[in-house]
């Protein structure tokens, strides 16, 4: 029951809340310095942390200074055995450019991503475990928890595989069904996810996992899903995706995956 003594506090608008938010993260979240290659090594781990090697399947690349080209983990090495010196430039044609190795053949399609998207800084892709399920059973992601906000109305979907993606056919079809989405589930193949930076296409490989877990769960539990409204999860996935909220998750994790690699307590 409402006390009329009690004093009338106005609501502020949401907006208010938003940009105070975002200033104070700018203060105190303060980047970690890392170099490329360290900040690739990190996002590998933190992939393998989070239960996405399929095999030698899973690939990363960033996209390089030099026209043409990218870093990628060259081929024969599993995530969780990525190092900063493990990482290779490779021309269009997969020449390798700086490092020994070869690319991973498959990753050929980033190729054109990268031509097709001149935002795209960064490209995970992988075949894990409950991302795989969902292209496995054919369907597409629903947005139905806050958790998978990032990826509201930034999750295309490729109903048919083109097949083992090493040629350029296959990577004509992959980047126009992601058209100017972050991320893609690929029916009866796996994930991709898409960045301005290494850390945000990690970002959302981590959650687009997470999501596809809780969509299979809850739909095996319950039925079918209903949708978050399309103007909260659209505010959600602003929100979510702030640089600031992005590099610290990163941050986290990788102190995770650290800690996971050593789990001696050092604490006096």
């Amino acid at each position: 029951m409402t006390n009329p003594s009690a004093p009338q506090q106005t609501l502020r608008d949401k907006a208010y809340f938003d940009r105070r938010a975002t200033d104070e993260m700018a203060r105190h979240l303060a980047p970690t310095g890392r170099s490329l290659h360290e900040t690739m090594a990190t996002s590998c781990r933190i992939l393998a942390m989070t239960g996405q090697e399929a095999g030698l399947a899973g690939q990363i690349s960033v996209r390089s200074d030099r026209p043409g080209a990218y870093w990628t983990l060259r081929f024969g090495l599993g995530f969780d055995e990525a190092t900063p010196a493990d990482f290779i430039e490779v021309d269009r044609d997969l020449n390798t450019l700086s490092g020994r190795g070869m690319a991973n053949p498959a990753t050929r399609f980033h190729l054109w991503v990268y031509d097709a998207r001149p935002d795209v800084r960064a490209i995970i892709h992988t075949h894990s475990p409950w991302a795989s399920a969902l292209a496995a059973a054919r369907q597409p992601l629903v947005i139905a928890q806050m958790d998978m906000t990032p990826l509201h109305d930034d999750c295309a979907f490729l109903a048919d595989w083109p097949g083992v993606p090493i040629a350029d056919q296959e990577g004509v079809i992959i980047s126009g069904a992601l058209g100017t989405k972050r991320a893609i589930i690929l029916a009866h193949h796996g994930y991709l996810t898409t960045g301005g930076s290494c850390e945000e296409a990690t970002y959302l490989a981590v959650y687009l996992e997470r999501a596809a877990r809780m969509q299979l769960r809850a739909q095996a539990a319950f039925g079918p899903l209903t949708p978050v409204d399309p103007t909260l999860a659209a505010e959600a996935h602003d929100y979510l995706l702030k640089p600031a909220i992005v590099n610290a998750t990163f941050d986290y994790w990788a102190r995770q995956a650290r800690r996971q690699a050593d789990p001696v307590d050092k604490a006096p």
